[in-house]
């Protein structure tokens, strides 16, 4: 029982490696993840920013990967260029897109105001 566990665990760290080596969106979502995160430090988030900042990271890398294996099935099953397969890999990328405006925003909302108040201290 334990060992299936763990080896869920590996698996699922081999498709996060995976992520990070073959998928240069996932890589780009990252170096933001790491900027975003070091700013929140420094700004001192409430428990309640964090956890709003957290989710909206933890969803937006979670798309990225998805978006990445619905894109490799799609692939594996077919070579050719059917317009189903193209329905769904952009339903796909079109869910990332989504939520990405939709993290802007609440990235948005959560770093006007601290930052505004540095700007206008100053």
């Amino acid at each position: 029982m334990i060992i299936d566990v763990l080896k869920s665990f590996k698996f699922a760290m081999e498709g996060v490696k995976e992520g990070w080596k073959k998928e240069r969106n996932f890589r780009i979502h990252l170096v933001f993840t790491v900027l975003t995160v070091l700013l929140a430090a420094a700004l001192d988030f409430s428990m309640v920013k964090w956890i709003i900042l957290l989710l909206t990271i933890g969803i937006m890398l979670s798309l990225e990967l998805m978006n990445s294996a619905v894109e490799r099935t799609v692939d594996l099953v077919t070579t050719d260029r059917h317009p189903l397969a193209k329905q769904a890999k952009d339903l796909a990328a079109g869910s990332v897109f989504i939520f990405s405006l939709i993290a802007v925003i609440i990235g948005f909302l959560l770093f006007a105001e601290p930052l505004f108040e540095i700007v206008l201290s100053r």
